[in-house]
């Protein structure tokens, strides 16, 4: 079988590792021309630290990155409103939040591909089935003959456009910036991420490894706007002047050219991931998420796990799709819905409303939160 993966990313990379370990063929098509660090720092919650078990990389990932212990969310002046120390969770979740430079993620996973596996400036423009095959139709001209398509290419997926041309992505609201910039002598708690909500917009902080700090700012935004587009360091440090230290203090320490920005999307839940019986949705092109529960490229290994094990565990193709969907569908709705109803909450701008919300998420009893954290960290591989 010649499985065909769209898209050199984190889901395309982990679930050609998935694949490969288990003896398969596969290709993956990347449309870039090469592959840059880029990128700035993400959160791997301990689902997705399992997933990277399974595939046998776990450790790898784990020393290029900084594992924190508590997980919390301040108010304006620093009060904290809500603080999940992960370490309570017990032994199953040890490695409950792991902080990583994409990049670095990128890395250990590109060093895992057989030789001659990964094909760059391979842009897919479009698919057509040909009998029990596919052909995949590329910007340089060629052609790829397949059995297998697995579309990692991201929230634009060309292949999600072509199977569902009204699966669009959906503005949330709001505009983000980060960073990943070198600590410039400001004490920080290592063991904790934090995010702070203030009327202005939210921060995120959260320490990486050799003495770097991975930041990122969220405010409400028209699309595409080109004032925020335009924003320097020292003008969101000036938006965050009335919130706790050392905030502005982290923003005005970055240089421009270390500054990434990006409107936020997600897409609406898709009621299927799988098509034609040899065509599959991975990743953001199956479920895309705003990032606010740190889920997207945890969600993603998820994915790849998934996939390749009902590959290996069912006798036929069709039928390892339909398990891998029906495996993943209802999780990645929820997860989606629950991160969208996140993001409203904390994108309230009224003072009097943002003093009521923090009220009631303090009030939220630990057992509730608790719960919820249980969930989205248990994985069923």
């Amino acid at each position: 079988m010649r499985i065909a993966i769209v898209g050199a990313g984190i889901g395309g990379l982990c679930t050609a590792v998935a694949l490969q370990n288990l003896g398969l063929d596969v290709s993956i098509y990347e449309a870039a021309p090469v592959i840059k660090p880029v990128g700035a720092g993400i959160g791997l919650a301990a689902n997705a630290i399992l997933g990277l078990k399974r595939l046998g990389i776990e450790q790898a990932v784990v020393s290029k990155g900084h594992q924190v212990t508590s997980l919390r969310m301040l108010d304006t002046k620093g009060k904290i409103i809500t603080n999940q120390d992960t370490e309570l969770l017990g032994p199953d979740f040890a490695n409950a939040n792991l902080v990583i430079h994409r990049s670095e993620l990128h890395e250990v996973l590109l060093s895992r591909l057989l030789p001659n596996s990964l094909h760059l400036n391979k842009k897919l423009l479009s698919f057509r089935r040909k009998k029990e095959n596919l052909i995949l139709y590329f910007s340089d001209g060629s052609s790829s003959v397949i059995n297998l398509l697995i579309a990692a290419d991201g929230i634009r997926s060309v292949v999600r456009k072509q199977l569902i041309p009204d699966s669009k992505p959906r503005y949330a609201g709001y505009t983000c910036w980060r960073a990943v910039i070198e600590n410039p002598n400001i004490p920080l708690n290592k063991m904790a991420s934090v995010e702070t909500w203030t009327a202005a917009g939210r921060v995120g902080m959260s320490p990486l490894s050799h003495n770097r700090i991975y930041w990122y700012c969220c405010m409400n935004a028209k699309e595409n706007d080109s004032c925020m587009r335009e924003m320097k360091p020292k003008d969101l440090a000036d938006s965050f002047l009335n919130a706790h230290t050392p905030i502005a203090e982290i923003i005005r320490s970055t240089a421009p050219e270390q500054l990434i920005w990006s409107d936020v999307f997600d897409i609406k839940p898709l009621q299927h991931f799988v098509y034609e019986d040899n065509i599959v949705l991975l990743g953001d092109a199956a479920h895309a998420t705003t990032p606010n529960m740190g889920q997207g490229a945890c969600q993603a290994i998820e994915d790849a796990v998934v996939l390749a094990q009902c590959l290996a565990t069912q006798s036929d193709l069709p039928t390892a799709l339909k398990h891998y969907e029906k495996r993943r569908v209802k999780r990645t709705k929820r997860i989606i819905w629950q991160s969208r109803l996140l993001g409203w909450m904390a994108h309230w701008e009224s003072p009097f409303w943002c003093r009521f919300r923090n009220g009631i998420l303090r009030s939220v009893p630990k057992i509730v939160t608790k719960k919820q954290i249980a969930w989205l960290f248990k994985v069923d591989f």
